[in-house]
């Protein structure tokens, strides 16, 4: 009667990570094979009476051969393997040659701790989402294949360890691999790596994707790159799984909690993350309406003017908005007015506008302005849609007869639209934001408006408060 084969999880190395299971088929054992610088991990779990076959590096065939043998001529043997036995461990081996020798002989594979997962403990909890694990010897797998892998872990956005990050003949791949990421990942993903974890030496590390230095590592490192939403919290690394944010959506409601989740991927997608929140915050609100990414060239936001229009808003020193057309006001958010006492006014369709209009001979819209001004000379002045409404109010502050707390300059076109906005940045006393260019629009406008509106939670990146 033929035997059986145990293929055994040894975990990093340590007594303390290897699982009870592993420890009581070690005991149980009478034959044991395995690389022989393994043998000395189990030796206090092993009796003297136990047979031990061992051999060096890269004779992996030869040795499971000799595991065939053994249970061919009816003895149970025990295969060992560090880390788990089926993560770049003998038990696929085990099984490749069971099928070639058509043996019908039983075989176990019992799990063990692999080496990231050590190494993952040590860092806090990096791999808490999706994640992946490369190795990046080539021994048995071509370059360019690994390279694939590399790029479709770093374009999908998974928490990646790396085994076999580097070796006396392999010193450039691990550069390659940094390179890859810093293609898709900010410069400031966190990155852990441990040498020797769970073993004698061990040391762990905490740094970012630009800082992370090669050299740094050896073969018995195994390297760990966040996601996206991986960060540092002390000395730890830790990827959230979305429990905390399922949270904080049942706190905050479903419209607002899918705000908040666009607003953090549109910040990871920025060119540049870290502008001052004051001008951060509107930009956001603006990529959000739109979907553009363009809106970081093209929106110029004085310093301080959100936080100035905001002040003023806020105290009661202003309380009227004044928009250029009634789509733009219908896009500020009722609640945000309600909340600091404020109303929209638009003036276009009052009956007073279109004679003004006729009269003077000049666009309703600029007329509307005019009226506006004449009730309202210190209101915030928003414009999404009418360049010529735009040039009116400049003319009209010129003059004296307007003093606004704060312009926002976004209207839409392709006829003095560009005049327009450059009119507006000679009034070095005025916060305003302006969209350079042909772009604008009164939802964008509007969405400006509505960041301003809920300043106070742009440090917790929370919007939609009034959603």
């Amino acid at each position: 009667m033929k035997a059986k084969i145990s293929v055994i999880g040894l975990g990093p190395g340590g007594l303390d990570d290897m699982t009870s299971r592993a420890k009581e088929a070690l005991r149980n054992s009478r034959v044991i094979v395995g690389y022989k610088n393994y043998i000395p991990f189990i030796e206090p779990l092993i009796g003297g009476k136990v047979e031990i076959v061992y051999n060096g590096m890269r004779q992996e065939r030869d040795r499971i051969l000799k595991a065939f043998e053994i249970a061919e001529s009816g003895k149970d043997v025990s295969v060992i393997s560090s880390g788990d036995a089926g993560i770049y461990g003998m038990a696929p081996l085990v099984y490749e040659m069971l099928r070639e020798r058509g043996d019908d002989i039983e075989v176990e594979v019992i799990p063990g701790i692999s080496a990231f997962q050590k190494a993952a403990s040590l860092l806090g909890a990096p791999v808490g989402h999706d994640f992946c694990v490369i190795s990046l010897s080539d021994l048995m797998t071509p370059w360019m294949l690994i390279e694939k892998r590399i790029k479709a872990a770093a374009e999908a956005d998974f928490v990646t360890a790396v085994y076999n990050p580097k070796s006396h003949g392999r010193y450039w791949e691990l550069y390659r691999l940094k390179e890859l990421f810093l293609e898709c990942r900010h410069p400031d993903t966190p990155v852990g790596f441990v040498r020797q974890a769970g073993r004698e030496g061990e040391k762990a590390t905490l740094t970012t994707l630009i800082d992370f230095d090669p050299e740094d590592v050896d073969m018995f490192t195994v390297v760990i790159i966040g996601n996206s939403q991986s960060y540092r919290f002390d000395a730890n690394m830790v990827t959230p799984r979305g429990y905390y944010g399922a949270q904080l959506r049942s706190d905050t409601g479903v419209g607002q909690s899918i705000m908040i989740e666009s607003f953090r991927t549109i910040e990871r997608e920025l060119k540049d993350p870290d502008l001052p929140i004051g001008m951060k915050w509107p930009l956001l609100h603006a990529i959000h309406t739109t979907a553009d990414f363009e809106m970081e060239n093209i929106i110029k936001i004085d310093e301080g003017a959100v936080e100035a229009i905001y002040d003023v808003l806020s105290s009661g020193k202003v309380r009227t908005i004044i928009t250029d057309v009634t789509m733009a006001a219908s896009g500020i958010r009722k609640g945000a007015l309600e909340r600091l006492g404020l109303s929209v006014k638009c003036y276009l369709s009052d009956p007073k506008t279109e004679e003004l209009a006729k009269k003077a001979g000049i666009t309703r819209t600029q007329a509307g302005i005019r009226l506006a001004v004449a009730e309202h000379p210190d209101a915030l002045y928003v414009f999404g849609n009418a360049p010529t409404a735009l040039m009116e109010l400049c003319a009209l502050v010129r003059s004296g007869k307007a003093r606004p707390c704060g312009i926002i300059a976004a209207p839409v076109g392709f006829v003095h639209v560009c005049e327009s906005k450059h009119m507006v940045k000679p009034f070095k006393d005025i916060p305003k934001i302006i969209v350079e260019g042909r772009k604008g629009g009164s939802n964008l406008a509007a969405t400006l408006v509505n960041s301003i509106l809920c300043w106070p939670d742009a440090e917790q990146l929370k919007p939609g408060r009034d959603v």
